[in-house]
Protein backbone atom coordinates (compact mmCIF):
# COMPACT_ATOMS: atom_id res chain seq x y z
CA UNK A 1 0.00 0.00 0.00
CA UNK A 2 2.86 2.52 0.57
CA UNK A 3 4.24 1.46 -2.21
CA UNK A 4 1.58 2.56 -4.66
CA UNK A 5 0.79 6.00 -2.72
CA UNK A 6 4.70 6.53 -2.76
CA UNK A 7 4.32 5.71 -6.86
CA UNK A 8 1.01 8.15 -7.45
CA UNK A 9 2.43 10.94 -5.34
CA UNK A 10 5.53 10.61 -8.04
CA UNK A 11 3.61 10.08 -11.06
CA UNK A 12 0.89 13.17 -9.57
CA UNK A 13 4.24 15.64 -8.56
CA UNK A 14 5.47 14.64 -12.00
CA UNK A 15 2.36 15.61 -14.07
CA UNK A 16 1.82 19.10 -12.36
CA UNK A 17 5.80 19.79 -12.88
CA UNK A 18 5.83 19.23 -16.60
CA UNK A 19 2.57 20.89 -16.87
CA UNK A 20 4.17 23.87 -14.85
CA UNK A 21 6.81 24.11 -17.36
CA UNK A 22 5.21 23.70 -20.51
CA UNK A 23 2.84 26.55 -19.91
CA UNK A 24 5.08 28.99 -17.69
CA UNK A 25 2.45 28.73 -14.85
CA UNK A 26 4.29 27.98 -11.06
CA UNK A 27 2.12 25.99 -8.85
CA UNK A 28 3.12 25.38 -5.34
CA UNK A 29 1.76 22.18 -4.00
CA UNK A 30 0.06 22.84 -0.14
CA UNK A 31 -1.61 20.12 0.70
CA UNK A 32 -2.99 16.78 -0.77
CA UNK A 33 -5.76 14.69 0.95
CA UNK A 34 -6.83 11.41 -0.17
CA UNK A 35 -10.55 12.10 0.04
CA UNK A 36 -13.04 11.11 -0.66
CA UNK A 37 -12.89 7.49 -1.67
CA UNK A 38 -11.09 7.38 -5.08
CA UNK A 39 -10.23 10.94 -4.57
CA UNK A 40 -7.25 13.12 -4.37
CA UNK A 41 -8.31 16.86 -2.79
CA UNK A 42 -5.25 18.71 -3.63
CA UNK A 43 -4.68 22.59 -2.41
CA UNK A 44 -2.39 24.63 -4.59
CA UNK A 45 -0.77 28.23 -5.21
CA UNK A 46 -1.00 29.17 -8.74
CA UNK A 47 0.69 31.84 -10.32
CA UNK A 48 0.85 33.58 -13.89
CA UNK A 49 3.43 36.18 -14.42
CA UNK A 50 1.01 39.64 -16.31
CA UNK A 51 0.98 38.96 -19.77
CA UNK A 52 1.25 35.19 -19.10
CA UNK A 53 -1.41 32.35 -19.23
CA UNK A 54 -2.07 29.07 -17.45
CA UNK A 55 -2.58 27.54 -21.26
CA UNK A 56 -5.60 25.81 -21.80
CA UNK A 57 -6.16 22.39 -19.84
CA UNK A 58 -8.33 20.46 -17.94
CA UNK A 59 -8.87 18.31 -14.73
CA UNK A 60 -10.43 14.67 -14.25
CA UNK A 61 -12.53 16.31 -11.23
CA UNK A 62 -13.88 19.69 -9.86
CA UNK A 63 -11.91 22.89 -9.46
CA UNK A 64 -12.35 26.06 -7.14
CA UNK A 65 -10.71 28.30 -6.60
CA UNK A 66 -10.11 31.87 -4.72
CA UNK A 67 -7.97 34.98 -6.53
CA UNK A 68 -5.35 36.14 -3.77
CA UNK A 69 -3.88 38.62 -6.40
CA UNK A 70 -4.39 40.51 -9.45
CA UNK A 71 -6.71 40.01 -12.21
CA UNK A 72 -7.47 37.35 -14.42
CA UNK A 73 -9.54 36.48 -17.79
CA UNK A 74 -10.92 33.13 -16.86
CA UNK A 75 -11.92 31.26 -20.06
CA UNK A 76 -14.23 28.44 -19.61
CA UNK A 77 -15.26 26.02 -22.90
CA UNK A 78 -19.11 26.89 -22.98
CA UNK A 79 -19.52 29.85 -20.75
CA UNK A 80 -18.75 33.47 -21.67
CA UNK A 81 -15.16 35.14 -20.78
CA UNK A 82 -15.34 36.17 -17.08
CA UNK A 83 -12.74 38.91 -15.58
CA UNK A 84 -11.71 37.92 -12.07
CA UNK A 85 -9.82 39.99 -9.34
CA UNK A 86 -8.43 39.71 -5.16
CA UNK A 87 -11.33 38.29 -3.54
CA UNK A 88 -13.18 36.76 -6.17
CA UNK A 89 -13.61 33.33 -6.51
CA UNK A 90 -14.96 30.24 -9.27
CA UNK A 91 -15.60 27.09 -10.19
CA UNK A 92 -15.07 24.69 -12.62
CA UNK A 93 -16.66 21.37 -13.34
CA UNK A 94 -14.51 18.06 -14.00
CA UNK A 95 -13.50 17.48 -17.41
CA UNK A 96 -13.88 20.99 -18.82
CA UNK A 97 -11.17 22.63 -20.60
CA UNK A 98 -10.28 26.26 -19.56
CA UNK A 99 -7.66 28.97 -19.03
CA UNK A 100 -6.72 31.84 -16.68
CA UNK A 101 -5.09 34.79 -18.35
CA UNK A 102 -3.00 37.50 -15.67
CA UNK A 103 -4.87 40.61 -16.99
CA UNK A 104 -3.28 43.73 -17.14
CA UNK A 105 0.00 44.80 -15.64
CA UNK A 106 0.62 42.57 -12.54
CA UNK A 107 0.62 38.76 -12.43
CA UNK A 108 -1.90 36.98 -10.69
CA UNK A 109 -1.90 34.63 -7.97
CA UNK A 110 -4.72 32.11 -7.08
CA UNK A 111 -5.50 29.44 -4.27
CA UNK A 112 -7.15 26.65 -6.15
CA UNK A 113 -8.87 23.83 -4.65
CA UNK A 114 -9.03 20.10 -6.62
CA UNK A 115 -11.33 17.35 -6.16
CA UNK A 116 -9.71 15.19 -8.69
CA UNK A 117 -9.60 11.13 -9.73
CA UNK A 118 -6.33 10.03 -7.60
CA UNK A 119 -5.64 8.13 -10.99
CA UNK A 120 -5.04 10.52 -13.04
CA UNK A 121 -3.00 13.57 -13.46
CA UNK A 122 -4.03 16.75 -11.61
CA UNK A 123 -3.75 18.54 -14.63
CA UNK A 124 -3.83 17.56 -18.82
CA UNK A 125 -3.05 20.19 -21.73
CA UNK A 126 -5.87 20.90 -23.82
CA UNK A 127 -6.02 21.86 -27.64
Amino acid sequence: MLKKTLLALTFTSLAVAAFAQQTGIKRTPLQKVEFPDGYNTVTAIAEVPAGGAAGRHTHPGVETGYVLEGELNLLVDGQPEKTLKAGDSYQIPAGVVHDAKAHGDKAMKVLGVYIVDKSKPLASPAP
